[in-house]
């Protein structure tokens, strides 16, 4: 929970307007009594009803900008870590995040109040009645016990991680739908996909039943107290041994002191998926460039990798790499698949950190240059591009105002499948590139590569993987009009590929076997 920004000072005006609304309930209790034995309407008995309501309107609209301010940080978290898993983290972005909210704007708030007010209704106590006093502070930790005993038996992580897996297993489904069916396993998958559902409905059940479960507990909990207080109250108010005036105080005071512990009690299990949510969101490592402080200037940059080595877990993806590629050259990456040539790509974008080892772009540390302006200098075409809904034009521009959207479509061989579609390159393309084949796709994200004509360092991972011949040397031809007076290193697996580089360095197993001059 410390890794929450603003946490501290949200808790401080929370305990700020917790006292406050202590004060205005002994002021509230002090009217009501004084009006309910015929003393007439207290002057201050209106405003401390009126304080308190805008004590808890302002409370709302505190806990409410906080949950956005915090949920806003931890979806940038999310979509910033290193999980390949698209279906845990959407679930994790979306369910996963707003659940928090029950936490944050409801469970937090209340267990503050349930804090502060019961301690100054029980010292209210002590200076009016003795009895009630002590038998409402010997009464009171019983509501905090019975909800921990009670709680133990929830399910919310269970919960949790079955709607993730469901999530996740779902939209990974329904993104290769196609391929299932193809192969005739749609069924068996749907069915999987029904079992998880079903887990995780038991899931929730179980835990609606143990949050029902602790309702009733602490609602007999709290009556019985107060009925252990309100008794005595009567026969002694019969007896003559107490006045109207401070009996109707305690009998008004001792509800009080109960409510904000139940209330924290019930909220407790309302928001315990999000809690655990938001325990595993504040977990997950944020894999990317470091917020640097160093600028460089634009143009082509000498990369050095001095020793890197790149670990998953127990898998060594690089080990002691040392690799030097000037200003202005072209490395081609070639090896096996498994041998760590994307992964070299990985850690020149900052999306992998070496586990030891550094890379250095024109003599300073990449970790150390500011991420948006590194970025903002390379061109880079994955082996799977990511497209967006919207227009052909906006996904090859990608955000880059002066892109000639044109150039760079007839350079990467885009420019006939525009002229098919019915409204060029304003056609819209679905989610994923749906619409386009898996050639199309990656002829889109190699027009983005060639449509950021300033950027110095190009980054090519076999983006003639899934083209035919004669569109791959179309794409090669506009290729060699982007790498002149840039630094470029490609990941090749077909010779026309490595015939564009200067330099050639195989990889096996994470290692550099061998290097030879193109």
């Amino acid at each position: 929970m410390p890794a929450l920004p603003g946490l501290r000072r949200y808790l401080v005006l929370l305990t700020l307007l917790g006292v406050l609304s202590a004060f205005t309930v002994l002021i509230q209790a002090e009217g009501l009594a004084t009006l309910l034995t015929g003393g007439g309407v207290s002057f201050v008995l209106l405003p401390a009803i009126a304080c308190r309501v805008l004590l808890s309107l302002s409370g709302d609209v505190l806990s409410g900008r906080f949950a956005s301010s915090v949920k806003a940080g931890l979806r940038r978290r999310l979509l910033g870590s290193s999980s390949d898993r698209a279906g845990v983290v959407a679930t994790q972005v979306t369910r996963g995040v707003d659940a928090a909210d029950s936490y944050l704007t409801g469970y937090l708030p209340t267990l503050v109040v349930s804090v502060v007010v019961p301690i100054a209704v029980v010292v209210r106590l002590f200076t009016t009645d003795l009895v009630s006093a002590l038998v409402v502070t010997a009464t009171l930790p019983l509501v905090p016990v019975f909800a921990i005993l009670v709680g133990k038996h929830t399910a919310a992580r269970t919960q949790w991680d079955l709607l993730k897996k469901l999530g996740g297993h779902f939209l990974d489904v329904v993104r290769g739908l196609g391929t299932l069916k193809v192969f005739g396993r749609a069924e068996a998958q749907a069915r999987t996909v029904r079992a998880m559902a079903g887990a995780h409905a038991d899931a929730t059940l179980k835990t609606l039943r143990v949050a029902f479960l602790s309702a009733l507990v602490l609602e007999l909990v709290a009556t019985m107290s107060v009925a252990l207080v309100a008794v005595p109250i009567g026969f002694r108010l019969l007896s003559g041994g107490l006045d109207a005036r401070t009996a109707l105080l305690v009998l008004v005071l001792a509800p009080e002191a109960y409510l904000p512990l139940r209330a924290a009690g019930a909220k407790f299990h309302a928001a315990a998926e999000g809690l655990t949510a938001l325990r595993e969101a504040l977990s997950v490592p944020v894999v990317s460039l470091s917020s640097g402080v160093f600028t460089r200037r634009r143009g082509a940059p000498s990369l050095v990798f001095e020793r890197v080595s790149v670990s998953y877990g127990d898998v060594v993806a690089l080990s002691d790499v040392d690799l030097c590629v000037p200003a202005g050259s072209r490395l081609a990456l070639v090896g096996p698949s498994g041998s760590g040539k994307s992964t070299v790509l990985a850690v020149l974008l900052g999306f992998v950190t070496p586990t030891s080892g550094r890379v250095l772009a024109d003599g300073v540390d990449v970790r150390a240059l500011d991420p948006a302006d590194w970025l903002a200098d390379i061109a880079w075409v994955p082996q799977r591009p990511t497209l967006f809904r919207g227009s052909l034009a906006s996904n090859i521009a990608l955000g880059l105002p002066a892109a000639d959207v044109r150039s760079a479509a007839r350079a990467a061989a885009l420019d006939q499948v525009a002229a098919g579609l019915p409204d060029g390159y304003a056609s819209q393309v679905g989610e994923l590139g749906e619409g386009l084949s898996a050639g199309q796709r990656q002829r889109v994200g190699l027009a983005r590569a060639l449509a950021r004509t300033s950027a110095g360092l190009v980054l090519l991972d076999e983006p003639t993987a899934r083209l035919d011949t004669r569109t791959e040397e179309a794409v090669l031809s506009g290729t060699r009009r982007l790498l002149p007076g840039r630094t470029a290193v490609l990941v090749a697996h077909r010779p026309a590929m490595v015939s564009l580089a200067s330099r050639v360095v195989e990889l096996r197993a994470g290692r550099i076997c061998s290097e030879v001059a193109a």
